[in-house]
């Protein structure tokens, strides 16, 4: 089956009918949802849940827009703060769209912010099973090769994981290149030098060019403790940088990040949802 896309004046849905599994069970996985009112969304979801319902696939995931790779999750809770970069958003009537058609919670995520004068003090002790090193700003297309090899490998256990080429990864993140600092993106390399961890970081240009915060966007490891070192080395550079706060993004609730970021001092200002429905359950 082919995505397909039901629109109408009022509202818009995207059906990926080749989503990724839910609990072992190909699903289809509803994205680009939004609407200008609830019945107008109710109405597009209820033809695109009746579509998905005779196609013979028995499970929903949403909203995600084919996978996680791209945009997926409903914000839940929030304290008000504007939306940082690369942070999912949506209108606050949405979710209640995807409750009210029977969709329940199956997985939840948080975003927090640390002043980085204190996340800056905690240091993981030593280790000589890698060391971190600071990407060069050399080959920026060989940078995102190793991270998209190093993500392959470091979530592809996940839930609700699905593959994609590396060439789609590329497409997705080298138009970032102009935003890149050096300076916040690091990698854990064994003392043969393969890698260990990688960690992606970037500042909040959502603020403006002159931003104070520096968003922790992505770290993945294979090594025990990598990527207690990898953080702590990013929060050390980012306050160097002149920073004031940093974002722990968009971490799943059940990830050791998220102790390590409650263990750090992070206040956690937004919560996520991504939601489950068996259209025949």
């Amino acid at each position: 089956m082919t995505t397909k896309i039901f629109k109408t004046e009022n509202a818009k849905l995207t059906v990926y009918p080749n989503g990724p599994e839910w609990d072992g069970v190909p699903a289809a996985a509803f994205g680009d949802f939004s609407c200008k009112t609830p019945d107008a969304g109710a109405e597009i979801l209820a033809e695109a849940i009746e579509w998905v319902r005779r196609s013979g696939v028995d499970r929903i995931i949403g909203p995600m827009s084919g996978d996680t790779w791209h945009k997926y999750r409903f914000v839940s809770e929030s304290d008000g703060s504007a939306s940082f970069l690369m942070e999912p958003t949506n209108k606050s009537h949405e979710p209640e769209v995807f409750y009210s058609a029977g969709f329940s919670e199956i997985s939840r995520y948080f975003s927090a912010r640390v002043p980085l004068v204190h996340a800056a003090k905690s240091a993981p002790p030593p280790t000589d099973a890698f060391v971190i090193e600071t990407w060069d700003g050399r080959e920026p297309e060989r940078l995102f090769q190793q991270v998209f090899d190093m993500s392959v490998q470091a979530f592809a256990g996940n839930a609700f994981y699905k593959p994609i080429s590396e060439a789609d990864f590329l497409a997705m993140y080298m138009p970032m290149v102009p935003m890149i600092k050096k300076e916040l993106i690091f990698f854990a390399r064994r003392p043969d030098g393969t890698l260990a961890g990688f960690l992606f970081g970037i500042p909040n240009y959502a603020e403006g060019p002159k931003t104070k915060t520096a968003i922790l966007k992505t770290y993945a490891s294979l090594e025990r403790g990598a990527g207690r070192h990898l953080a702590s080395m990013f929060h050390k550079s980012a306050l160097d940088l002149g920073f004031d706060d940093a974002i722990h993004a968009l971490i799943h609730d059940d990830n050791q990040s998220a102790d390590r970021s409650t263990a750090e001092g992070a206040t956690v200002f937004r919560r996520y949802s991504l939601l489950g429905l068996r259209p025949d359950g």
